[in-house]
């Protein structure tokens, strides 16, 4: 596959094709296995001589090379664990910042470097939650999401500007987007008097929550627009905001849509016999727009974050069909895991048939088809 795409791009230098054309004409080729080197399956050939599925890197996180990452990844979770049982919040600091220096900066270690990050993640939170201290009455819950989320983004820069992890990149976006959030909610608490915006105005709650997830969407967009061939570390931090935005996106859509045909007591599924077909029928619609953004965006986040809504909605459905209750959650699996499927093997027929209904010029600035 390696050689043919070559042979393309190079013609397409000359100027023999166009690169329109060599990229239509790669998987066009591939399905056909022209230019597919002949495969021996004994034991002694070397696995480089293996063909290689042009899936496997359209959408490939970088952060496992081997399981010298996980065996070193388990150790540090070992590690950090015993340290938080003996020394509480002081000890794993220190930890975090020495297995960083050795293991991120000295041995680019990838899958570490993720444990690493996701661990000074929780040190900060539970540091500011120790700070905090008990919930008290007065103090407003606006207050302490801020001062939760306050040394988020510049601990996270630190980390970022000496490791160079694209999670840590990510994780500083999405602490400067909650932190814009809590502050948008204490000034509208200050505004109208009220000890929980989020109760007292839902709606207008979660229209902000949405338009926040919309915020992060375009942010991921951006690191992914900028790297349509996917060979940098804007990729990885796009994979990252994807990863989180998509159920983001999924679930205050959902709250909003609800809010929306339902008014202020509608809640998710209240009862089957009055508003569940309804609601069920408003998340298959919502999960299936989710996952045609998908699939033009080449991100298959956005078809794993609505699973659990889709099953939650088919079961809601097959009980209003009067489909045996002792059946239902078998039927559920099995109908996820068929469509799960059908959009795993033929993700790329069915996102060219997608993008190619869009006009020219978005399909050039989207992940090349394959």
């Amino acid at each position: 596959m390696s050689d043919l795409k070559t042979a393309l791009e190079g013609a397409a230098g000359e100027g023999i094709i166009s690169p329109d054309q060599a990229m239509r004409l790669l998987p066009y080729l591939a399905e056909r296995n022209i230019g597919a080197p002949t495969v021996r399956n004994g034991l002694s050939q070397p696995r480089d001589n293996d063909l290689t599925n042009p899936l496997e890197d359209s959408e490939a996180p970088r952060f496992i090379r081997g399981f010298h990452d996980v065996l070193i990844t388990i150790g540090i979770i070992v590690l950090l664990a015993g340290l938080w049982g003996l020394t509480s919040f002081l000890g794993p600091l220190p930890a975090i910042i020495i297995l960083a220096e050795i293991l991120v900066r000295r041995q680019r270690l990838a899958l570490p470097a993720v444990a690493l990050t996701i661990a000074l993640a929780q040190w900060i939170i539970t540091v500011s939650v120790v700070y905090l201290g008990p919930a008290d009455d007065g103090r407003s819950i606006m207050v302490d999401w801020m001062v939760m989320t306050l040394p988020l983004p510049p601990l996270f820069a630190l980390f970022y500007w000496r490791y160079r992890v694209p999670l840590s990149l990510a994780m500083l976006l999405f602490s400067l987007f909650a932190l814009l959030l809590a502050a948008v909610f204490y000034i509208m608490g200050l505004v109208t008097g009220a000890p929980n915006v989020v109760l007292a105005y839902p709606l207008l709650s979660i229209c902000i929550m949405f338009a926040a997830a919309l915020g992060t969407f375009a942010v991921a967009m951006y690191f992914d627009l900028r790297d349509p061939q996917r060979v940098t570390r804007r990729s990885d931090v796009a994979f990252w905001l994807h990863l989180a935005t998509a159920p983001a996106l999924l679930y205050t859509a959902n709250l909003l849509a609800f809010m929306l045909e339902f008014g202020k007591d509608g809640d998710i599924f209240p009862n089957i016999d009055t508003g569940g077909y309804t609601q069920a029928a408003t998340i298959v619609v919502i999960v299936a727009i989710m996952m045609l953004i998908g699939l033009i965006i080449d991100r298959r986040a956005f078809v794993t974050a609505g699973l659990l809504s889709l099953g939650v909605a088919i079961g809601t459905i097959l009980r209003q069909n009067n489909a045996g209750l002792d059946k239902v959650s078998f039927i559920v699996l099995m109908i996820v895991g068929l469509i799960v499927l059908v959009i795993g093997v033929g993700w790329p027929h069915l996102r060219r048939a997608t993008v190619r209904l869009l006009p020219a010029s978005i399909q050039e600035r989207l992940p090349a088809l394959r």
